[in-house]
């Protein structure tokens, strides 16, 4: 189970399916390799799989699916041995992977939080569908950027220095 608790609200979510897990699998391992380790591409980020996240002042903790933070804000990700298990900065980009058990609570809570701290980015990846919904933070609302579909090749924001071929997030 993933434990969040969103607006002092407990929430489990169980593990997620395996479209899920593939598709986050998929398109961490491609962001990563441009812009993490900068092989192709222009690196310059931090890209975490379902870090914990502890936001605002309750705090609320979260999972995203994916995170990433520019690495001129987030310079020592790992933090060393006396680092607490989770990040207290809000990042610059999440990532949700949608699934049924998931999907409200992606869409209008962590939603509602993120734009709350500032976050950026967020995009909402839908497996079964096989789409993908770039929003852009417009204070404490939501911009839908565009969305994209099926085998599409892609630049989307904040990634839009590389090409994102979706038909590799949805391989197996």
């Amino acid at each position: 189970m993933v434990a969040e608790i969103l607006n002092g609200e407990l929430h489990l979510s169980p593990h997620p399916a395996r479209p899920t897990v593939n598709a986050r699998t998929n398109l961490s391992a491609l962001l990563v390799t441009a812009f993490t380790l900068a092989k192709e591409g222009p690196g310059g980020w931090v890209i975490l799989n379902q870090p914990e996240l502890h936001l605002g002042p309750r705090p609320d903790k979260l999972v995203p699916d994916i995170a990433g933070w520019r690495r001129v804000r987030l310079p020592r990700a790992i933090g060393g041995t006396n680092a607490p298990a989770y990040y207290d900065l809000a990042p610059d980009w999440v990532c949700e992977v949608l699934s049924e058990r998931t999907r409200r609570i992606d869409k209008v809570q962590k939603m509602r939080i993120y734009a709350r701290e500032g976050v950026r980015n967020v995009w909402h990846v839908d497996p079964v569908a096989r789409t993908l919904d770039i929003f852009r933070g417009e204070g404490r609302h939501w911009l839908l950027v565009d969305s994209f579909a099926g085998d599409e090749r892609v630049h989307a924001e904040p990634f839009e220095a590389v090409e994102l071929e979706l038909a590799l997030v949805w391989s197996e």
